[in-house]
Parts: C-alpha cells; structure tokens; sequence
C-alpha cells in the first residue's frame, strides 16, 4: 500500500493493519521529514486519543490529515505505532 500527497510517496509498506476501512501505515514506513505533530487530538469510544500529523511536500500542506494512537485503548493496541491518513491523502496499493 502508498499513501500519496501532492504527486508524493508520503507512506509505503505492505504491512497495514486495516481499522474501519482506513490503513493504517507502521510508523518507520513513512517519509517523516515530511510529517509534523500538530496539537489537535480527537477521541474514539473504542481506540481512545488520537494525535495528528500535518504533511508537507514542496510547499503544499495538508493540516492534521494524518492521525495516530500513542497510548491506544486495549481493543486497538494492534495500531500502536501505526499511522492513518485522510483529507487531501490518498492511499492504493
């Protein structure tokens, strides 16, 4: 699987772990000079705090448009040190 962004390879690996139809990426599959924390954080009943990425190629940034679970809850420990995209991302294999 790749996860693109602005004509980009930000993500590749053929170990994703698929959670509610979204792949999630393992954390050393990604480019992360093109990734940068961001403050905004959203919770799951089920997989708990979420972190987020911004993505950055050649200018072109995407806010918050890639999610990921420091601490996941028990039902989705699998994820930890996974990583998923939206927005402008997408992702194909």
């Amino acid at each position: 699987m790749k996860a693109l962004f602005n004509n980009t390879v930000i993500a590749e690996s053929n170990n994703t772990i698929v959670v509610e139809g979204n792949h999630y990426f393992p954390l050393d599959s990604i480019n992360e000079s093109l990734f940068t924390e961001t403050t905004h954080h959203t919770t799951c009943p089920w997989k708990g705090k979420a972190s987020y990425y911004t993505v950055a190629v050649d200018g072109k940034k995407s806010e918050n448009a890639a999610w990921f679970y420091k601490e996941p809850k028990e039902a989705a420990k699998e994820i930890k040190g996974y990583v998923a995209f939206w927005k402008e991302v997408t992702v194909t294999n």
